[in-house]
Parts: structure tokens; C-alpha cells; sequence
């Protein structure tokens, strides 16, 4: 298949799964994107293996 013919979804996984030792899951969906009302809304979907930040986030760690 020609990456031309490939739809976004495709090359994302396509993309995720070619590196060295990649698993299956390692193309899982990790957000959802969402447009209403001319907005855009990106949430970090509760499954995600993979999450931004650490494994807890101090809520009173502020600069200044």
C-alpha cells in the first residue's frame, strides 16, 4: 500500500509500529479529539498506557 493511500490513521500506526521491538499496543489511541462550536478539545483518554507527565502529579509544586 502507497503512503498516498493511506489514511492519517494508518500512517500513525504504520509509523508507531516500525520501530525496533514495537508491540501491537504501542499503536493504541492515546487521545480524543473532539470540534464543536469551533472548538477543539484534545483529553488524554483514561486508558492510555502512556500519560503526560509523572506517575503523580504535585498539585503545590509551583514556580516562585
Amino acid at each position: 500500500m502507497d503512503a498516498d493511500d493511506m489514511t492519517d490513521e494508518q500512517k500513525r500506526r504504520d509509523q508507531l509500529l516500525a520501530a525496533p521491538d514495537a508491540v501491537e499496543s504501542d499503536a493504541d489511541p492515546r487521545i480524543d479529539v473532539t470540534h464543536r462550536d469551533g472548538v477543539t478539545r484534545i483529553d488524554v483518554r483514561d486508558d492510555a498506557a502512556v500519560r503526560p507527565g509523572g506517575p503523580v502529579l504535585d498539585e503545590d509544586d509551583t514556580d516562585g
